[in-house]
């Protein structure tokens, strides 16, 4: 059985120490491992010095906002410590969102420079003209076989090099990300470092409405998350992890597990830019993982493909399944397929983000969102009255408080005092219930969010694209089931007046243009009117509940 502690203690250190006490140690450690491409620690120190030098010279000081756009790679994770290393703050942004949203998140968080995707890099820089946009040629981070190998006129290089970096072109006015950090010496050693205090990363996600609001996360709200991880895993830096990083380094998830967590232990990362079966597969072969958070379709694809084509998964110690419910045959089907352990996870980018987990020993539970992480405590109250803690084993809202748990949200003073009761307490929205062990369940959310692959769609965002949309005058969009994706994305709309069709190919074109992609409509039901209640609102429940009915078994 797993001794877990009952608290941790508070860092007194800010997070790019964990970087410089790993380079330290473990100098010749690699850090990662992208597509074959190595980089030590003490390299990766190195070439952070330098970007923080570059960031400096492009006139970022300590409290300004660096906004990174980017897929996960090495040139990532040097931007995400450089720019911390200033004392500057990180601002992480989807890489697929539409430039126009990624405009108005660069203008909502007053960041100064933008690290944006070579293939995204001109549009955002159009729609965002005050900004001063650093474009990434995330292929400058290959092997340099493989660098080459993609200027080869045939058509697996061209996809391949559209894939990473677009119709980019070195040269113009801006010169890109790498040779400005190649031609930068490094940030002197004695430069001011950031306090445990100060403001690390915002991170956008949505609420009730919708409307993205940056969630601002401090030094100290980040590390001790990854202390109470250490503290859960039993990790230690001593025994080299290999930590395989697929989830987005945009996703408070990926970002904690896969960099801050991973630094904090001295793990070797496998960075993928996206998640792929046979990508993956592919670096098992060639440097074993043992250390994954993942969402549950990962992990039943990865576990499926294994079978199918004889891959061995076995050195997979551990597995964090997070972000949606864990099925108990996806739970089954992994352990049986690796001999290692799959836990569910549970948290907000609020909580930084994990609040609590299930127990790494016998004692774990699929389904369950399982037991606090360590210093964290939580209630379950009244929804209508969050003062009123419910009685013993009956439904009510998690509440939760601990070190990790958020300040506020950026320049949403209103919405903060909604999310935070005094004491400290975070609403989460979610309706649980805990049992006589300790553990706690979802059994229901007061926020019709859809969760689709791990990812949090907001209906009301979909909604205000697709009404802006000639042929339809009304609609609503909800999930429906989609096994191991949790959810789909359907929308239900009336048509305009004078339109008599409209085909989901022309909705998903429309709203991809400033839609994230997990965002955009999957599923498209035309109906004469939408259900609402007395005061004019549309039921999204009750959309959901009649597309169930009629939609066959």
């Amino acid at each position: 059985m797993n001794a877990t502690p009952q608290s941790v203690a508070v860092p007194d250190w800010p997070l790019p120490a964990a970087l410089d006490l790993a380079a330290r140690q473990y100098p010749d450690r690699v850090a990662l491992d992208f597509l074959g491409a190595t980089t030590t620690y003490r390299a990766l120190a190195d070439t952070v010095a330098c970007a923080a030098a570059t960031l400096a010279a492009r006139g970022v000081r300590a409290g300004d906002r660096v906004a990174i756009a980017l897929p996960n790679s090495p040139s990532h994770v040097v931007g995400f410590w450089a720019a911390l290393r200033l004392g500057a703050v990180v601002v992480e942004l989807n890489p697929t969102l539409g430039a126009a949203e990624t405009a108005r998140l660069i203008a909502d968080s007053g960041a100064r420079v933008v690290l944006a995707w070579a293939k995204t890099a001109a549009d955002i820089a159009a729609a965002s003209p005050e900004s001063d946009v650093v474009p990434v040629d995330i292929s400058r981070d290959l092997p340099r076989a493989k660098q080459w190998a993609l200027r080869l006129p045939i058509r697996k290089a061209r996809t391949q090099r559209e894939a990473l970096s677009g119709s980019f072109v070195a040269g113009g006015q801006t010169p890109h990300w790498h040779a400005l950090v190649a031609s930068t010496p490094p940030l002197p050693g004695d430069h001011p470092a950031p306090s445990p205090d100060d403001l690390a990363v915002l991170m956008y996600t949505g609420g009730t409405t919708g409307e993205p609001k940056a969630v601002m996360l401090r030094h100290r709200h980040l590390a001790v998350n990854a202390i109470q991880g250490r503290a859960w895993t039993g990790h230690d830096a001593v025994a080299p992890e290999v930590v395989y990083g697929v989830l987005p380094y945009f996703h408070a998830f990926g970002l904690q597990l896969c960099l801050v967590y991973a630094t904090l232990v001295a793990a070797t990362v496998v960075v993928l830019p996206k998640f792929d079966v046979a990508t993956v597969l592919s670096a098992q072969r060639r440097r074993p993982g043992t250390f994954l958070p993942a969402v549950p379709p990962m992990l039943a694809r990865l576990t499926q493909a294994a079978r199918e084509r004889g891959a061995d998964l076995s050195s997979f110690r551990i597995a964090i399944s997070g972000s949606m419910a864990l099925p108990a045959e996806t739970a089954r089907a992994w352990e049986e397929t690796t001999g290692g352990l799959v836990i569910e996870g549970y948290g907000m980018t609020e909580t930084s983000p994990v609040a609590l987990g299930s127990p790494l020993d016998e004692r774990r539970r699929p389904g369950a969102l399982g037991l606090p992480f360590p210093s964290t405590r939580i209630r379950v109250a009244d929804p209508e009255d969050p003062t009123r803690d419910v009685a013993p084993g009956e439904r009510g809202e998690l509440l939760i408080a601990g070190p990790q748990v958020f300040d506020g949200y950026w320049n949403r003073p209103e919405e903060t005092a909604q999310a935070l009761l005094p004491g400290g307490w975070l609403r989460t929205g979610d309706i649980v219930t805990i049992d006589d062990d300790g553990f706690v369940t979802l059994v229901d959310r007061t926020k019709e969010i859809i969760v689709t692959g791990g990812f949090k769609v907001y209906p009301s965002q979909v909604e205000a694209r697709l009404r802006e949309m000639p042929q339809i005058a009304d609609v609503a969009v909800v999930g429906m089931p989609a096994g191991d994706l949790g959810e789909r994305v359907v929308a239900a709309i009336v048509l305009a007046k004078g339109v008599t069709s409209l085909d989901l190919p022309a909705v998903r074109e429309w709203a991809s243009t400033q839609l994230a992609r997990y965002a955009v409509p999957r599923g498209l039901v035309v109906v004469t009117d939408l259900p609402r209640s007395a005061i004019g609102k549309v039921m999204r429940r009750m959309v959901r509940e009649q597309l169930l009915a009629t939609t066959p078994a």
